[in-house]
């Protein structure tokens, strides 16, 4: 079956983009191209997807909002999902909140104060999807996912479920999704408490300022580049190499935040790569202490 035929099958299930930058799909606005970019706007129009690409033994990759991942500079040859256009429900009960996985998680957390309802303020500023965030168990402020999360709604094996907090096995920065590419998060449960709007809001405006303060958001990058380990937090790490500022081709440690790597200038993914291995290198050399990636890294060998 020819690759046009393939678009056609996907097309009639999901919105179908072709040879599309995946630089274009994520924040650090690094990577080559992916063959095919779906949105699928149903559960059944997703596993119909799903069947396709198993059909003609296709490779494929969830995407939220690419906040999180460095794409190398090679083509993918399969197929990207992405919910952000279509899955992006959330509903609103008593002391919960369920969000589908195409939703910013900013604007849950906004929704959330509007309905006083406290608990997501800690991803007020987390520039990811609800899936995102779910598979990451994305966090801030010593707050993170898997303290908020009851229930995650999964499509797995063809089955839709759902899987308690406890099924999800998060930890930082970690759930069982990681094991399990082809299981594809839904939806979220959050459990949240009632509060004040007024004190819910002045809570999310404070970090707000905070995060314009203390990190380089006018500069792509994914955010926080290292874990932090048990002996020290990373950014001290980095600044203890002298490395502020550091520059490799078009990737550079930011100025302003030095956990943050940011494109300074049309960097590659290979721009980036050597240098989060040169930080690596020299923080091992100095400290004895391994510098772990808390960015995915995607279609590399």
């Amino acid at each position: 079956m020819s690759i046009d035929s393939i678009a056609k099958e996907l097309s009639f299930y999901s919105t179908v983009e072709e040879n599309i930058p995946m630089s274009s799909l994520t924040s650090l606005r690094i990577g080559g191209n992916a063959r095919y970019v779906v949105y699928p706007s149903t559960v059944e129009a997703l596993g119909e997807v799903l069947k396709i690409i198993k059909a003609h033994n296709l490779k494929f990759k969830m995407f939220g909002k690419g906040s999180n991942i460095l794409c190398s500079d090679k083509n993918y040859d399969g197929v990207i999902i992405k919910l952000d256009r279509t899955f992006k429900e959330c509903y609103f009960s008593d002391d919960s909140c369920i969000a589908q996985a195409g939703c910013a998680i900013i604007s849950v957390s906004n929704e959330a104060m509007k309905n006083g309802l406290s608990g997501l303020e800690f991803a007020s500023g987390i520039p990811g999807s609800v899936g995102g965030v779910v598979f990451m168990n994305a966090g801030a402020y010593n707050s993170n996912m898997a303290g908020v999360i009851e229930e995650v709604f999964v499509f797995r094996d063809g089955v839709l479920e759902w899987m308690s907090n406890e099924q999800c096995k998060f930890s930082y920065r970690y759930s069982i999704f990681h094991e399990h590419p082809d299981w594809i998060i839904i939806a979220a449960k959050f459990r949240l408490k009632h509060k004040p709007v007024d004190e819910i809001k002045s809570l999310i405006d404070s970090r707000r300022e905070r995060r314009i303060a203390t990190q380089p958001l006018n500069k792509p990058s994914a955010g926080s580049t290292f874990r932090n380990p048990l002996e020290a937090h990373a950014w001290e790490l980095i600044d203890g190499i002298g490395y502020r500022g550091k520059k490799i081709g078009g990737a550079m440690v930011s100025t302003k935040h030095v956990n943050f790597l940011i494109n300074e200038d049309k960097a590659t993914a290979e721009d980036f790569m050597k240098l989060v291995v040169e930080i690596q290198k020299k923080v091992k050399e100095k400290y004895g202490i391994d510098l772990n990636m808390e960015v995915e890294r995607f279609n590399w060998d």
